[in-house]
């Protein structure tokens, strides 16, 4: 289904395993930590992931893995949280420091089963956008002093004749660039070639 890892930290043994089951029965791959402090030690070196977390654990508490867990990873690493122990005021506390969903149990295992796919979802597709932005950041890399001049013209919207006067170069010679530029950088046309400028700006 994915290759991203599903990671499970909750020091209730039967809800972890319960948790694990359920996940690899779907495909997902999953790993548990029976503590916080356990899975920051062991902290899996992946660019992405999902994490589940419960909120009240020993030592170290699951708002804290919330909170460490931003500062290592970012939002490259989504989390979700369980509790037995919910109420208003924490939920929103949790979804305003990044926790993009909230689950109270005993909950229905397809109420799980749909927020990890969500989860898994954001991160495929902003591995695709990752991969594309490096793909087009090393197109960029393959363009001449000139050819990038007439690269950033064109993503500022400046027409032919408009890059000629600022290049002081020949109309023509613009044409000939602007080809190269496209062939290069393999966009079928300028609001493509737009589109992958921006994308790199917007990286």
């Amino acid at each position: 289904m994915t290759d991203h890892s599903v990671f499970i930290v909750d020091d209730d043994q039967a809800m972890r395993d319960s948790l694990l089951l359920l996940l690899r029965g779907e495909g997902i791959r999953a790993r548990g930590f029976a503590s916080a402090a356990l899975f920051l030690e062991a902290l899996p070196d992946e660019k992405s992931a999902c994490v589940i977390t419960d909120l009240r654990m020993p030592q170290i508490e699951g708002t804290e893995l919330i909170q460490r867990l931003r500062v290592l990873r970012g939002e490259n690493w989504p989390i979700i949280v369980i509790t037995g122990h919910a109420d208003v005021p924490l939920a929103v506390q949790l979804m305003k420091a990044g926790v993009i969903d909230f689950i109270e149990k005993p909950f229905d295992p397809n109420r799980i089963l749909e927020a990890v796919r969500g989860c898994l979802s954001v991160l495929q597709r902003h591995g695709a956008e990752s991969e594309a932005r490096e793909q087009t950041c090393a197109r960029l890399a393959t363009l001449t002093p000139r050819e990038r001049q007439v690269f950033d013209a064109l993503i500022d919207g400046k027409s032919n004749k408009e890059i000629a006067l600022i290049l002081d170069i020949s109309p023509r010679t613009v044409e000939i660039f602007r080809a190269k530029v496209m062939q290069k950088m393999q966009a079928t046309s300028l609001s493509m070639l737009v589109r992958l400028g921006l994308s790199v700006a917007e990286a």
